[in-house]
């Protein structure tokens, strides 16, 4: 094990911080190379495998040019559940399970739920996990993405209903939502000189982007969809870009919302709305 980890420093250095290499470290051995997590702690000599040779030595490599670990691994926690995840979306962040707290709490035992740019259907699957007498719907426009969330349904027992629907061309919807969550493309064009070059070289733009001269663009069709398709009191919950959260408001005030809350992250970033019908 020592040799192992060893060879992961070696060929990492630079690349990661000391809190970020163990991160890794625990990552490859315990989820890509099935050591147990008590082996990894106690740091327990590991015969010769040429399998797990080859899968160390592939994920070294795409580490060291820069590709997230949780693609390299292809699974990531999110909320108590594991998740399959490669290119085709997102990486689930932790803002995004405060969301589904949020949603979670003082929810009724029925209800429908739908969640708008369902992507990985890390939001869709956990709280169809979490709220078992609900009826829950994930819509994307990326078909590929909804092969990855349907495979996560399948994988963690859950019974969403995906759809493959473009939210900005005004769809329509024979069901009555209790709870609409969305955490929709927001990251402007300009924001990407901030942005971390591993984010923008492995994920995908069209999850990401908006343009600079329409922030609210997803925002806008989502609401206007919710205003129709939501039940009397129902809910519509965004995770948002904190720079545009005061003109989100301004927005869902003159839709017609009441009841509008902003709440801030981990990281005391307003990243998170809900407003009611």
């Amino acid at each position: 094990m020592k040799n192992l980890l060893k060879r992961i420093d070696y060929a990492l250095a630079g690349i990661y911080d000391a809190s970020g290499l163990e991160t890794v470290r625990k990552a490859l051995c315990t989820e890509l190379l099935g050591i147990d997590v008590l082996s990894f702690y106690t740091r327990e000599p590991l015969e010769p495998d040429s399998e797990r040779e080859r899968l160390l030595e592939d994920a070294l490599r795409r580490l060291a040019g820069g590709e997230p670990l949780q693609y390299v691994c292809g699974n990531t926690p999110f909320c108590g559940l594991s998740f399959r995840l490669d290119g085709r979306v997102l990486i689930p962040r932790p803002e995004t399970g405060e969301l589904v707290e949020w949603v979670l709490q003082n929810r009724q035992e029925t209800g429908n739920l739908l969640d708008i740019g369902t992507g990985s259907g890390c939001i869709a699957v956990t709280l169809a996990h979490r709220l078992p007498g609900w009826s829950v719907e994930g819509w994307d426009i990326s078909p590929d993405a909804l092969r990855l969330a349907a495979l996560n349904n399948e994988l963690n027992g859950t019974d969403v209903t995906f759809r493959g629907v473009d939210i900005l061309t005004n769809p329509q919807s024979d069901i009555k939502f209790d709870v609409i969550v969305s955490n929709p493309p927001y990251v402007t064009e300009s924001e990407k000189l901030d942005m971390e070059k591993r984010v923008l070289d492995f994920e995908p733009d069209l999850a990401l982007f908006v343009p600079d001269d329409n922030p609210l663009l997803f925002y806008r069709a989502i609401s206007r969809f919710a205003s129709a398709n939501l039940t009397a009191g129902g809910s519509l919950f965004f995770e948002i870009n904190p720079l545009f959260a005061h003109e989100l408001v301004l927005m869902l005030e003159s839709g017609g919302y009441h009841n509008i809350e902003l709440r801030k992250d981990l990281y005391g970033k307003e990243r998170m709305i809900k407003a009611d019908t």
